[in-house]
């Protein structure tokens, strides 16, 4: 049966409200995800928030009962709640009705099968938690086996990312790891790593892929070290017609991936 809290000053609203902050997402090992479309993703992949918080006015939606039934059954804890504090916890003014608090899931390197899909996402110190949750559903789109964050990227837990994502986030495999740990990785087994370079020489059109393909995206504003393009095996770039030097860092990678996706089928 769910319970009611309705006062600001509730220490789990208090402790929800702090999950916005990496540092107490790390301590805790938690994070918020927000919306019906996005917890309903979560819920069909297999993941239940530990805390269901739900706006009275939305408890009748079946799918919000379905939510609640589901996390009340795996030993969560569904919460009814007024809008007001629902807002207070997404630091939004036109909060969703429905936000869930998820436990995290590292997915380590070595658990990846390579052969489990033709093409993978992998980027390099991405700073914006827009374009990560867009790579994700980009990966989700194509069907990818995963997003490789190398070295210093944008904490794919956060609210803005989980947020981007649309629920993607649940539905393609994310693993956090350094340049020489991928790298020594990879080559222990079959993969081609294409780099998206402004200069390459290779037109992404004409280039040809191989499976498993690792599709690696450089940082926003700097792209990728010297010593990492150098070490990918096929450099590829976008041409450019207008004054624009680049495409966003999420835009690139979704016409690249599907390129790669039509030649591996």
């Amino acid at each position: 049966m769910p319970r009611l809290i309705t006062a600001f000053s509730n220490p789990l609203v208090k402790r929800v409200r702090s999950l916005r902050d990496k540092r107490h997402r790390r301590a805790e090992g938690l994070f918020l995800a927000e919306g019906l479309r996005i917890l309903t993703e979560a819920r069909e992949a297999g993941r239940l928030p530990r805390y269901l918080f739900f706006a009275a006015d939305s408890a009748r939606h079946p799918l919000v009962q379905a939510l609640i039934a589901r996390v009340e059954a795996a030993g969560g804890e569904a919460i009814e709640t007024s809008a007001d504090i629902l807002g207070k916890l997404s630091g939004k003014d036109n909060p969703q009705t429905v936000l869930g608090v998820f436990e995290e899931f590292a997915v380590p390197l070595v658990s990846l099968d390579r052969s489990a899909a033709r093409l993978w996402l992998v980027a390099e110190r991405l700073r914006d938690p827009g374009n990560l949750g867009t790579i994700l559903r980009t990966g989700d789109a194509v069907g990818a086996g995963g997003l490789i964050l190398v070295d210093e990227c944008v904490d794919p837990f956060s609210v803005e990312a989980v947020r981007a994502s649309m629920g993607a986030l649940f539905t393609v495999p994310v693993v956090q790891t350094s340049w020489n740990d991928f790298i020594a990785w990879l080559r222990a087994g079959p993969g081609q790593l294409v780099a998206l370079s402004l200069d390459a020489a290779h037109d992404y059109r004409t280039a040809r892929y191989q499976a498993p393909c690792f599709l690696l995206t450089g940082n926003e504003a700097q792209g990728l070290p010297p010593a990492y393009a150098a070490a990918c095996d096929l450099r590829v770039k976008i041409p450019m017609r207008g004054k624009a030097d680049s495409l966003n860092a999420a835009v690139a990678t979704a016409v690249m991936a599907y390129e790669v996706l039509a030649q591996l089928g």
